[in-house]
């Protein structure tokens, strides 16, 4: 049985207007639902499959890239000559981080240890572990530096120890040892005669101390009671504070532990993080928009005053004292050593670092360091964290084994830790929290788009069905019009007769295809 268009212009009228308020209505709730998938997702809990496992295991790549600065004139050096150096790597080493000892507190908050083991990946490093290079020898030329306010004969028996255990200011080794440990009888001399002056009670390495080892206990919160604070540290070995620093607001412990942070996040929002191996909190700020794997993202970066020296940006005057800008003196919590940390190839310090080294070539794209990360749920998707370790080094009095060193901060090495999401994990996070999000929010403007549609289908309907009657009424006037008055008109003549009829059989096939076409 055919439905008369009167009949379906009120059904696209019901359907269309039903259709609009239920868009119109997720236009309103629909960012609540997603708002609040989003915090049940991000939130620390161990309910939680995705996120939980994220944050616990850490089940995505992770690898820290070295890079050396191999010294190629260290004979010059002694002789007061600029330092010369060729960088060598990167050496690459797959990061495995999980966390243990993980404990939830009553007050929203859970206190976990980090562990972190390396492993070297050959294939994906220039060279192997036992390629010679030549830096530094921090034993001696660190210690000189430490002990050159002491008394003059201090200085004189600590160059005769120097000696007897056959230490120079350069030593070159493969770069295994000098990253994991070597064996030195001067350390194992300090070890026993005085315990605690070195980092380390075993071998002695730029990363001796980090492998196998984790970064202290941290306390944060789990977001259950406000998802504004999920990740944000709490406290860190118990401490609210560190007592490293010349101020109240240097020694403060900000942001989160530098793995996730809250969602929500904005172009205006900032990224502090406190690092225990940089001994501070460090915060970037927002670059530009991109994408990641198909996920939309924000880049944060550093900003140029991180490690800008006090004269340059007030704030940093807790960190001093300090030398040029771009470095980060962190001698207060590295027992002492004249250790420096900066961004790579001294990028973005003071121009006069660069002068006082030949071989340095810095840029953004190899140097810069920053964070891809999803602003909704504030998830890391890629990461390049790119730092530098520098040596103090120059002429002490007394001890022969400096030479005529110049005053420089030496470059030794350069490091990349890096990370993204990829595989089964970035296909989960995807399909949960951005693409069913997003299909939510479309969805409001297509049931909107339909019923706006078949509202005015229903209007079209309508419209056409009055036209037609009209139409079929004024054709039904005048064929009956005509035929009234045709006689009194054309009375006589078949000629008129015939124009007569003529005329009817026109005025009814016009009419209707008139209204065919409606």
């Amino acid at each position: 049985m055919a439905v008369s268009k009167s009949t379906l212009s009120i059904v696209l009228i019901v359907l269309g207007g039903l259709s609009v308020l239920f868009g119109t209505v997720l236009v309103f709730v629909g960012p609540i639902i997603i708002d609040d998938q989003i915090v049940k997702n991000v939130e620390i809990n161990p309910n939680n499959g995705l996120s939980y496992t994220m944050w616990k295991d850490i089940p995505v790549p992770f690898f820290m890239s070295v890079y050396f600065f191999h010294i190629v004139n260290p004979d010059e050096i002694l002789k007061g000559e600029k330092p010369t150096v060729v960088q060598r790597g990167p050496y690459v080493y797959r990061e495995k981080r999980w966390k243990d000892n993980i404990t939830f507190h009553d007050n929203h908050t859970v206190s976990y240890k980090e562990y972190r083991q390396y492993f070297f990946e050959e294939s994906m490093s220039v060279g192997n572990e036992s390629d010679l290079v030549t830096i530094p020898n921090m034993l001696v030329l660190g210690a000189s530096v430490m002990m050159e306010n002491m008394p003059f004969p201090v200085r004189m028996l600590l160059s005769a120890t120097f000696k007897s255990f056959e230490e120079g200011p350069f030593l070159t080794k493969p770069v295994g040892e000098l990253m994991w440990g070597y064996d030195s009888k001067l350390v194992d001399f300090l070890n026993k005669y005085f315990p605690g002056m070195l980092p380390t009670s075993g071998k002695f390495g730029l990363f001796a101390e980090f492998n196998n080892s984790n970064a202290g206990q941290f306390t944060v919160f789990t977001g259950q009671d406000d998802i504004r604070k999920v990740h944000m540290v709490d406290s860190w070995n118990g401490l609210k504070s560190v007592n490293y620093w010349r101020s109240e607001q240097c020694n403060m412990i900000n942001g989160t532990a530098g793995q996730m942070w809250p969602p929500f996040m904005t172009k205006e929002s900032t990224m502090p993080f406190y690092s225990p191996d940089a001994c501070r909190s460090m915060e970037l700020v927002y670059q530009r928009p991109g994408m990641s794997r198909g996920i939309p993202v924000y880049r944060f970066v550093a900003p140029k005053t991180l490690f800008a020296n006090g004269a340059d940006y007030p704030p940093n005057e807790g960190f001093c004292p300090c030398r040029q800008s771009g470095l980060l003196s962190v001698r207060t919590c590295r027992h002492n050593s004249p250790v420096f940390i900066s961004h790579p190839h001294f990028f973005e310090a003071d121009p006069v670092l660069l002068d006082t080294v030949n071989g340095l070539r810095p840029n953004e794209d190899e140097h810069g360091l920053f964070i891809d990360i999803h602003p909704e749920t504030g998830v890391p998707m890629n990461v390049s964290i790119r730092l530098q370790l520098n040596l103090l080094i120059k002429t002490v009095s007394g001890i022969s084994e400096t030479g005529k060193i110049a005053e420089v901060v030496m470059p030794m090495i350069w490091f990349e830790e890096s990370g993204y999401i990829d595989g089964p994990v970035l296909n989960t996070f995807r399909t949960n929290l951005v693409v069913l999000p997003m299909v939510m929010e479309y969805m409001q403007y297509i049931f909107i788009a339909f019923g706006l549609a078949g509202i005015l289908g229903a209007v079209l309907l309508y419209v056409n069905d009055k036209v037609r009657g009209l139409l079929r009424l004024f054709c039904m006037f005048e064929y009956f019009t005509y035929n009234i008055f045709s006689p009194t008109i054309y009375i006589g003549t078949s000629k008129n007769r015939d124009y007569s009829e003529n005329y009817n059989q026109k005025c009814v096939y016009t009419c209707s295809f008139q209204i065919s076409r409606l």
